[in-house]
């Protein structure tokens, strides 16, 4: 299924005001903010300066009219919601969406202070499978709704991604034995089979150790734990900016009813995304 969507697949959005210190600990600076009016209410969002070709994308597509009578395609609550993709415009009600592109990508901007929050605005992209330097859509993006963890949940997850890393990095580093490793079976070498596994194992252990896949921070924690979120998209995708005003919006789209490949039954719309003065 050719879609840009979260979990394997995901997309981009943003507009201007005063930032000052907020959760991330961003430095002060000029804000950027996009008021995206939908059919279900206003939703604001501000940009981040951390992820500029980001946000001078989203501003672009903004001005450009490029979001205007799109629609909020993807929908999955407790998770996000998903929006950009242009062959939404017109879409009949039986049409499958979320493969649509502007016909270009934006390399990735995964900064690890912007992390995947409750209104968390963030790019959607193809899956690793196919886009393993985890470039971002140039036009779908979703906002993170997500739900609340425990921390034994966070630690748990911490865990499960740390393990899927590491048999990852395992595999990539037996592709360049595979001549040795045949040779060793034919002759019947366990021994030697078992020695170089070994091997493989620790250097993918002692590669994690030095760079984990996710280790959350206090912050994160806390954050995770009382206001919620996505975590498990940490790392994976570039977080770009996050609603400053609607987020009860964004949470009351999440809970539409959902029909095949997650799109709501009736159309979410967004009218008209404009940069506020």
């Amino acid at each position: 299924m050719k879609t840009y969507s979260i979990i394997v697949m995901l997309a981009t959005l943003f507009i201007a005001c005063t930032h000052k210190v907020n959760s991330n600990n961003m430095k002060e600076t000029n804000e950027t903010q996009v008021i995206i009016e939908t059919t279900e209410g206003n939703i604001i969002v501000k940009l981040y300066d951390e992820t500029p070709l980001h946000k001078e994308n989203f501003l672009k597509l903004v001005k450009e009219g490029a979001y205007d009578s799109t629609l909020f395609h993807r929908v999955i609550k407790n998770f996000m919601i998903q929006a950009g993709d242009p062959q939404s415009k017109n879409a009949s009600d039986t049409a499958t969406l979320g493969g649509g592109d502007v016909g270009y990508t934006i390399p990735a901007e995964i900064v690890p202070a912007l992390y995947h929050k409750q209104g968390a605005l963030a790019a959607a992209r193809m899956g690793d499978d196919v886009n393993p330097q985890r470039a971002s859509s140039g036009c779908q993006f979703y906002i993170v709704t997500g739900k609340v963890f425990t921390e034994a949940q966070l630690t748990n997850l911490e865990n499960r991604m740390n393990e899927a890393l590491r048999d990852t990095i395992f595999n990539r580093l037996v592709t360049p034995h595979r001549k040795e490793i045949l040779l060793m079976r034919k002759e019947g070498d366990q021994a030697g089979l078992m020695q170089l596994q070994d091997s493989l194992e620790a250097e993918a252990r002692r590669i994690v150790a030095e760079k984990p896949a996710v280790k959350f921070t206090a912050e994160q924690r806390k954050t995770y734990t009382t206001q919620g979120g996505t975590p498990h998209l940490d790392g994976a995708y570039t977080v770009f900016g996050e609603v400053v005003s609607g987020l009860d919006i964004a949470l009351k789209i999440a809970e539409v009813e959902t029909g095949v490949a997650d799109r709501p039954k009736k159309d979410v719309r967004i009218l008209k995304a404009t940069v506020k003065e």
